[in-house]
């Protein structure tokens, strides 16, 4: 028995973002974004198309910490009334953003009461959000979550509602052209973490894992060509696309133990979160081996039968692309490792693992990871 659900309008296509106007449709709107060059030239061809937002917020910053997102939400606060919709223009932490602020309706202190203790929902708001992501990666403009970092108290936290998918995700891969070479590769590789991860997930269903063996096909087939020639449409498509593939993957699976090692990783010692939840991905890969079923029948439809040699494979294309598969590639101490597995694995997201942590721990001393 399985379900799949996804309730989001996919627009993808070079140019779409014209389209945008339309689908505010003339309602009232708020618009969170970021405050670069780039975006301030489409900031100012959206209101010339579609009228003054009730609210411009332009200083997200990387990984939303509850710190920021609290000032940032008590803007929406001194509105008259709440925007119809709020447009999400940009990557990751700007939709992410867009999320809480939808959720915070001008006061932050809920959403971070609902995130501590899980309660409280119902003093919640919902305002709807149009995501037109500007990176290829997270897939949040096709989830109902979004990451809260709280680095004062070096924790994170996944805010998760049914009402958060975005009512319309307009993917226009030209808005992606001239991301520099390590956000391109950060992003994709995150998305390229977020397919193979709902795979080996309790929560895979047959759907899912068709979106997931697509986006990761097409990443490994094409993200060393895309670093190599970052100007290309064609490519930047491709990417844009599995991202997106990803996305509708993950939205009904989650992420599992890889993304639960990831955190502890980006909070203290600032890997990049694409980074960081991918660096192990080979070693979780052999150590999945034997797990049967559609879940191992796609994992071979991506790396080919032998998953032993895949794996050796996948830790060779990492390192092409100059991502160690150590742990002492990315700075982190071999006293840290124990605990930080441990923890992953207690979490809820290693909760949605299909495979073993002494598994996982044979195979990572056998791969030289520690």
């Amino acid at each position: 028995m399985w379900t799949y659900k996804n309730p989001v309008e996919i627009m993808f296509g070079n140019g779409q973002f014209s389209t945008l106007v339309d689908m505010i449709a003339g309602r009232s709107y708020a618009l969170v974004t970021y405050p670069d060059g780039p975006f301030d030239d489409l900031t100012v061809d959206l209101i010339a198309k579609a009228g003054q937002p009730e609210l411009i917020i332009n200083d997200i910053a990387p990984n939303p910490d509850t710190r920021l997102l609290a000032v940032q939400s008590a803007r929406f606060a001194d509105l008259a009334e709440m925007p119809d919709v709020i447009v999400a223009l940009g990557g990751g932490s700007v939709i992410d953003s867009a999320k809480v602020f939808a959720t915070a309706g001008g006061d932050f202190s809920k959403v971070l009461h609902f995130l501590q203790s899980k309660t409280g929902e119902a003093s919640l708001s919902a305002i709807p959000i149009i995501a037109v992501p500007t990176t290829a990666g997270t897939g949040s403009e096709v989830t109902c979550w979004a990451t809260v970092w709280d680095e004062e108290n070096n924790r994170k936290f996944s805010l998760a509602r049914e009402v958060l998918f975005p009512e319309v995700a307009l993917v226009d891969p030209a808005l992606m052209l001239g991301k520099p070479y390590g956000l391109t590769l950060a992003t994709a590789l995150d998305a390229l973490s977020h397919s193979i991860e709902s795979i080996w997930n309790v929560n895979a269903n047959p759907v899912s894992a068709r979106y997931a063996v697509a986006a990761a096909r097409a990443i490994i087939q094409d993200l060393p060509k895309l670093l190599g020639d970052l100007g290309n449409l064609d490519l930047r498509s491709s990417i844009a696309e599995a991202s997106l593939n990803a996305g509708l993957a993950f939205s009904n699976t989650k992420t599992a133990i890889a993304h639960n090692i990831s955190y502890p990783i980006t909070l203290g010692w600032g890997v990049q979160h694409g980074i960081a939840c991918s660096f192990t991905l080979p070693t979780i890969l052999q150590s999945v081996i034997g797990i049967g079923g559609f879940r191992e029948e796609s994992l071979k439809a991506i790396f080919g039968d032998d998953l032993i040699k895949g794996a050796d494979n996948l830790t060779v294309f990492l390192k092409q692309l100059g991502v160690g598969h150590r742990f002492a590639d990315h700075k982190i101490p071999s006293e840290s490792f124990q605990t930080i597995v441990d923890e992953a694995f207690a979490g809820e997201r290693g909760k949605n693992f299909v495979g073993a942590k002494e598994s996982f721990l044979e195979t990572a001393i056998h791969r030289g990871v520690i």
